[in-house]
């Protein structure tokens, strides 16, 4: 799946429009990357955990040369599957006539629908 179809998916499945479903993925990609490198852990339960790992410094070899060379220590993102996702068949259809949203919309704020008070001069 490419991510124009995810975003379409999302769009259709979420009511929302496509514009809409872009920006609610940039923004879980966003905050899961900056949650990773200040060296936190989001885990969604039943689908997985997103976390970062060290790597050691290690030696490796050039495919083409065969010749080694260093490859440096480095953090990295990681998933670990959830309970959910270990057994996809057991899991298949288990997304269709399920709400996606929640069920009470958000209400904007008392301050957000009232006008803005003339100031006296």
């Amino acid at each position: 799946m490419t991510k124009a179809e995810l975003v379409a998916r999302m769009a259709e499945k979420a009511k929302l429009t496509k514009a809409q479903a872009e920006s609610a993925i940039a923004v879980f990609q966003c905050a899961v990357t900056e949650d990773l490198v200040n060296g936190g852990k989001i885990t969604l339960l039943g689908f997985g955990t997103f976390s970062s790992v060290e790597r050691a410094a290690r030696t490796g070899r050039n495919p083409q040369t065969g010749k080694a060379l260093k490859i440096e220590a480095k953090r990295v993102g990681k998933f670990t599957t959830g309970k959910t996702l270990k057994d996809l068949d057991a899991c298949k259809g288990s997304c269709k006539g399920k709400p996606v949203v929640a069920k009470t919309a958000v209400k904007p704020t008392a301050a957000a629908t009232k006008p803005a008070k003339a100031k006296k001069k």
